[in-house]
């Protein structure tokens, strides 16, 4: 494990004086041992032409402070030193290259990794140091962020030793935020933290009252966590604490040149398939919605070209296209995937296990339209990345009943849409880039001049938690 580590974090050439502040006495403990030392490298550093971009640039900070609350590293760090440890989970250190985005796609890569959705919360974590209102004081804070790691921590709930006390995650982290430094949490009952989560509220959502235990663990259900702002990839149908942001795709561009330029490649990308299908499922017996997709794009051969008022498909290749993601094999290989998604008009975005899919975001970042089947895969999730009041302007939706029961086709509502529309839809989806991208750590400031997922979620946090707080002062 140590040679892994030292790998992986090796480097870096940083300066930390600037994050002096937010270091805490346990973290800095835990760097004395040798095989904590590069993460704790990690995370005491940042780049110092970073830092100096920064400083030169004059950022208005009303309203916007955040504190990083001060955690021992047993709630993030460390968690990271067990990821080979679930024989039942992926093991995810490969993927911890590059401060979390995973290893480059290929060596001359600038942009393209192979990340892991799961790190999610490392690279918030990794991002938060750049944020350039940060203060030490929590009074000065409009925001607590909270750096941990929620979802790996879960790992010993889900696929670990602690399965059976799925009930208990998370108050190890309350009792630590009421015996430190505890007016900091009661001021406002944890009304004014945030934290980010990169597994979908299922995972978090058993009762507290179920035995025995089944799936998932109990931290959304705990009162003691109910005034928090949850970031997480998919939230609930009636969430309170949670606003879903964008899943972690692979690109993350450091410059605002190479996004420009894969932005460029979209757009003049040919779109010789009308539809596809990155994933895999569909396989029983019994119908649902991946089988009566398998069944139709099988079938497809029997769709004509339209030379009515839809769009004309003379000159495309193939109607109906099936990417074959199982087994995990497109999970960390943006190539099996995004060549198919570029020259894709559409791009079918069917639920599975929960609603969402983060195959939604590698399809906007080819310019793929989106085709939702529920309203909970999108629409109703990531409203603060994709507003909703846009949804007919860069997607399609049709009810994933009507395909499985009613016998709807998917490809006639395709073939219908006239082709000035399609070509509107794309336009904004292609405008919709630059707010699902996580863009690299230590990004140019032209880049950062452009708000990111990234960007967004901190924003929508800061204005979630101002507005509550507004809420409670008037009520009381």
């Amino acid at each position: 494990m140590i040679v892994v580590l030292s790998f992986y974090f090796y480097p870096l050439l940083v300066t930390r004086s600037s994050l002096s502040p937010f270091l805490t006495p346990p973290v800095s403990m835990a760097c004395k041992t040798i095989s904590f030392f590069f993460f704790c490298f990690l995370f005491i550093s940042i780049d110092s032409i970073s830092s100096q971009q920064l400083s030169d640039t004059e950022i208005d900070c009303s309203k916007r402070w955040i504190h990083i609350r001060r955690l021992p590293s047993r709630f993030n760090l460390d968690l990271l030193t067990n990821c080979s440890e679930y024989p039942l989970f992926d093991n995810f250190c490969p993927y911890l290259a590059n401060h979390g985005l995973g290893p480059k796609t290929h060596n001359k890569s600038q942009s393209w990794y192979r990340s892991n959705p799961l790190l999610l919360e490392l690279i918030f974590h990794r991002r938060m140091l750049e944020y350039p209102c940060l203060t030490s004081d929590p009074n000065q804070a409009n925001a607590i962020y909270l750096p941990y790691y929620a979802a790996i921590d879960s790992l010993r709930y889900l696929y670990g030793p602690g399965v059976n006390n799925s009930m208990e995650h998370g108050l190890e982290l309350y009792d630590y935020l009421q015996d430190n430094e505890g007016w900091i949490w009661s001021r406002n009952h944890g009304a004014d933290h945030f934290l980010v989560m990169s597994r979908p509220a299922l995972d978090f959502s058993q009762s507290v009252d179920v035995n025995p235990p089944i799936w998932g663990t109990s931290f959304l259900e705990l009162p003691e966590f109910y005034n928090f702002t949850v970031l997480i990839v998919e939230g609930r149908a009636w969430p309170w604490q949670e606003q879903a942001v964008p899943y972690l795709t692979s690109f993350h561009p450091p410059n605002l040149g190479l996004l420009e330029s894969w932005i460029k490649r979209v757009k003049a990308s040919k779109r010789t398939t009308l539809l596809l299908f990155a994933g895999w499922g569909g396989v029983g017996s019994s119908p649902n919605i991946r089988r009566s997709i398998g069944n139709e794009c099988e079938n497809s051969s029997d769709v004509h070209v339209n030379n009515g008022g839809g769009h004309d498909y003379s000159k495309m290749r193939k109607v109906c296209d099936i990417v074959d993601c199982s087994n995990g094999v497109c999970e960390h290989d943006p190539i099996r995937y995004m060549r198919p998604m570029l020259q894709a008009t559409f791009c079918l975005q069917p639920p599975g296990d929960t609603p969402t899919r983060r195959s939604t975001f590698d399809g906007i970042i080819a310019g793929c339209i989106p085709v939702f089947l529920e309203e909970l895969s999108a629409k109703s999730q990531y409203g603060w990345h994709l507003p909703e009041e846009m949804y007919r302007d860069f997607a399609v939706f049709m009810p994933k009943e009507d395909i499985v029961s009613k016998g709807l086709r998917i490809l006639d509502v395709l073939r219908g849409i006239p082709r000035d529309e399609v070509l509107r839809m794309r336009v904004r989806v292609i405008e919709l880039i630059p707010r699902v991208v996580y863009r690299k750590h230590g990004s140019s400031l032209d880049l950062r001049a452009r708000k990111d997922a990234f960007d967004i979620a901190v924003e929508g946090a800061l204005q979630r938690i101002h507005s509550r707080l507004k809420a409670r002062d008037f009520d009381q």
